[in-house]
């Protein structure tokens, strides 16, 4: 698929992986699109960014995704890729915690059941163009879990599930593309007290997404997930 030309729609693109990626096709010409909860870390990742827009909302509230989904296609109607990127994860350990039930309806309505809301939204509006993308952030604890994070990972391995399915659905139509991008560790405010200081930094994961879009490479393993996926793939070329 093409890198330059595009007009983009970035959720979560006020900060860390999203603004990196906004930042990575903003410079290679364009049009970029960043959404975010917080209207001053919008304004201040604009400046970032040449000519770009921004739309404040919360897309795991689901007025503001039918809000946000028709403001795209009445007043961007030129958007043909979606970076599903916003997400949610709470650090706890399940000994510790009487609310685990809640944190994982927070983690599993925004990193799941949100994305595919606003994909339906979109995805009419999408398939009309010459040449679009769904482009949808997981993690590597799609291949497995962490104590730390007990309930964050089912809701990425739901996700990854979803974008296969998705992939697979639409195959046949060669106009749309989807991606699947699976950030290790990164180093940002989102994992700060999960250690992410000792992660990647998030402009490899947008290099690595800038890359896969050029070279049609649907399933975006990032530094470590490298080899988890690797092996999987290995696993299953045995059994195939």
């Amino acid at each position: 698929m093409k890198t330059t030309g595009n007009t983009i729609f970035i959720s979560g693109g006020s900060a860390g992986i999203g603004l990196e990626i906004a930042k990575k096709f903003n410079a290679a010409g364009n049009k970029v699109i960043i959404n975010g909860r917080n209207a001053e870390r919008l304004e201040k990742a604009l400046k970032m960014l040449d000519n770009a827009i921004a739309i404040q909302g919360d897309l795991s509230v689901e007025a503001d995704r039918i809000r946000i989904a028709e403001d795209l296609k009445n007043n961007h109607p030129e958007v043909n890729i979606i970076v599903n990127n916003a997400g949610a994860a709470f650090g706890y350990l399940l000994s510790e915690t009487t609310n685990a039930h809640e944190k994982a309806a927070i983690e599993m309505n925004t990193n799941y059941l949100a994305i595919i809301h606003f994909t339906e939204l979109m995805l009419p509006h999408l398939l009309q163009k010459e040449s679009a993308a769904i482009a949808n952030v997981s993690s590597i604890a799609v291949f497995g879990s962490h104590k730390f994070l007990p309930t964050y990972g089912a809701t990425k391995a739901a996700l990854h599930s979803y974008t296969v399915a998705l992939r697979m659905t639409y195959e046949e139509r060669k106009n749309l593309q989807v991606y699947e991008i699976y950030p290790p560790l990164v180093n940002t405010e989102f994992s700060a007290e999960i250690g992410g200081a000792n992660g990647i930094p998030p402009s490899e994961v947008a290099d690595e997404f800038f890359a896969a879009l050029e070279n049609n490479q649907f399933d975006v393993p990032v530094g470590e997930t490298k080899k988890y996926a690797a092996a999987v793939a290995e696993a299953i070329s045995k059994i195939s």
